[in-house]
């Protein structure tokens, strides 16, 4: 018989009964029904409108295990699986081979941006598939002519102390001496050229040498830094000891089952010149490539997908962005191998608000990843992430990865420079790619004068022979988050305790519990989210992690 609100205490038996906990979701069956919501009703537009990330919460489960052991393995292409799901945009503001090479080292996925010549792009992939757990093939090079207080400067600017002197000041030009913090440290003539300090009995390896035996010298050697150089003499790239110790931090790097090589990812257009940009870019060993439209659902993707998929079938293609099942089932169709979700929902882009059309992420990401896991397309959440909570509401959703933009752009790795705002704040600047300025950039096309490339932001917005550019997203700059080697652990640490609350050991637990209505959600109101957050102090240190 229920129990209701009158009836009174449960007696011996049932007190018996319910102390064990595997047996107190089959009372809880039996005598009542479950707290809160299931996604479908906490979804259900016809009753509460479409919802978003912080309109609702998800009621926790039971602890049986510790954090660390919450998987979260999971797919981004029907293909290629990763150890974190955690994705960067390609934006110009946030993703090029720096961010993409760690992102792939952390567990993730960096996504080159395309707003930049097809050669330029196609370097940067060629960088990450390069880039073998310690070798530095961009380092930081000076020129003879530097001064001692030039090199504290680039210090202070890069943090670390070794660089390599060459005689022209350019990678690949002849190496002359390696100048180290130890050699800077006590120097008080800062306008001395970095010849005077600089040290000229060098270790160095061969081209071709691999990380093992480049290990090997460095160990010999004690040397804090190994030069790699070609047969003439040229740097072509740099092995730091402590960039080697920290690789062996980093297991759970995104690489090819069969490949020692990092997962490269690039976005491109939908036009005909962007099949030519492919082709360089699958040249240089790219594994996936997004095609980047604010309104994936287009004559222009779907014939881009269908050659894809016919001429270069090894490459796998994430199509969108889409909000709809109708959306979703046209790029399914054409053979897509990822789905990328959200469409006015970034921190950055106002689609929704200047073109009336979009849709609440939550209601995006829930509608379209339930339809496409029918057909084992996994799905990207991308925008609107503020927090390692929406990460968590995103892949409750269905989501099996989580894209970010402005989350990431304050980030060491990030491309652009840091400045001081008026406020006095480190900040970086970001941009939507739908901003007037991204539109108007026209790195896309080399020279920015006759180039035939495309610039990405037109073409993204479909914008490209417009007299008049109507813009959907804005130019701004984001507080300084330090390095992704901090940021991103922080944030797998977040999701797995996250996952911990809720009661599920992995990703595909918590699909599962969602889809099935165990895992359970709440409405909450303004003032809800108000309580919810940090207030009735006077002040406080909100520092996020350490």
């Amino acid at each position: 018989m229920p129990i209701t609100a009158g009836d009174a205490a449960p007696g011996a038996a049932m007190k018996a009964e319910i102390a064990d906990y595997t047996k107190a979701v089959e009372v809880l069956d039996t005598y009542t029904t479950l707290d809160g919501l299931d996604a479908d009703t906490l979804l259900d537009s016809d009753k509460h409108g479409a919802l978003t990330y912080n309109d609702f919460l998800i009621l926790p489960g039971y602890i049986g295990f510790p954090a660390s052991d919450v998987s979260l393995d999971t797919p981004v292409t029907k293909r290629i699986s990763l150890k974190a799901p955690l994705l960067s945009s390609p934006m110009d503001t946030v993703t090029e081979h720096n961010m993409a090479i760690h992102m792939a080292l952390l567990g993730g996925l960096g996504v080159i941006h395309h707003n930049c010549s097809p050669e330029d792009q196609a370097e940067m992939v060629r960088k990450v598939k390069r880039y073998e757990n310690g070798f530095i093939l961009d380092p930081v090079v000076i020129s003879p002519k530097a001064t001692v207080g030039e090199v504290k400067e680039l210090k202070a600017k890069w943090g670390f102390g070794g660089f390599p002197v060459t005689e022209n000041g350019t990678l690949k030009s002849k190496l002359v001496g390696m100048v180290t913090s130890r050699d800077i440290q006590f120097h008080t003539g800062l306008d001395e050229p970095v010849t005077a300090v600089m040290a000229t009995d060098l270790v160095t390896a061969p081209a071709g040498t691999t990380l093992a035996e480049a290990n090997e010298v460095l160990r010999r050697s004690k040397k804090g830094k190994l030069p790699i150089i070609d047969p003439n003499g040229n740097i072509v790239a740099l092995l730091s000891r402590s960039d080697l110790m920290k690789n062996l931090h980093y297991p759970l790097a995104s690489k090819l089952p069969d490949s020692k090589q990092l997962i490269a990812a690039a976005a491109i257009g939908t036009r005909e010149e962007d099949k030519k940009r492919l082709q360089l870019l699958v040249e240089a060993g790219l594994d996936i490539v997004i095609l980047d439209s604010s309104q994936g659902n287009s004559m222009y993707q779907i014939e881009m997908i269908k050659y894809i998929k016919k001429t270069i079938p090894e490459v796998d293609v994430i199509g969108g962005n889409v909000v709809t099942r109708e959306q979703a089932a046209a790029l399914i169709a054409a053979g897509v191998d990822g789905l990328r979700i959200g469409m006015g929902s970034g921190s950055a882009c106002i689609t929704q608000e200047v073109m009336a059309v979009g849709r609440p992420q939550a209601a995006s990401v829930r509608s379209v990843a339930t339809f496409a896991a029918r057909f084992g397309v996994p799905c990207i959440a991308d925008g609107g992430i503020q927090n390692v909570g929406h990460i968590v509401k995103g892949l409750a959703m269905g989501a099996s990865t989580i894209m970010m933009g402005g989350l990431l752009a304050g980030t060491t790795e990030s491309p652009g420079e840091y400045f001081v705002s008026n406020e006095g704040q480190l900040v970086k600047a970001y941009r939507g790619m739908g901003s007037i300025a991204a539109m108007e950039d026209k790195k896309a096309g080399g020279d920015g004068k006759d180039s035939k490339a495309s610039n990405a932001g037109t073409a993204r917005y479909f914008s490209e022979k417009d007299r008049v550019l109507v813009a959907q997203g804005v130019a701004g700059s984001v507080l300084d988050r330090g390095s992704v080697t901090k940021f991103i652990p922080y944030l797998i640490a977040g999701v797995q305790h996250s996952l911990q609350d809720i009661g599920v050991k992995s990703l595909t637990d918590m699909h599962d519990g969602v889809n099935k209505g165990t895992v359970r959600f709440e409405m909450r109101s303004a003032s809800a989210m108000t309580e919810g957050n940090v207030h009735g102090l006077h002040s406080y240190d909100k520092k996020l992690y350490s």
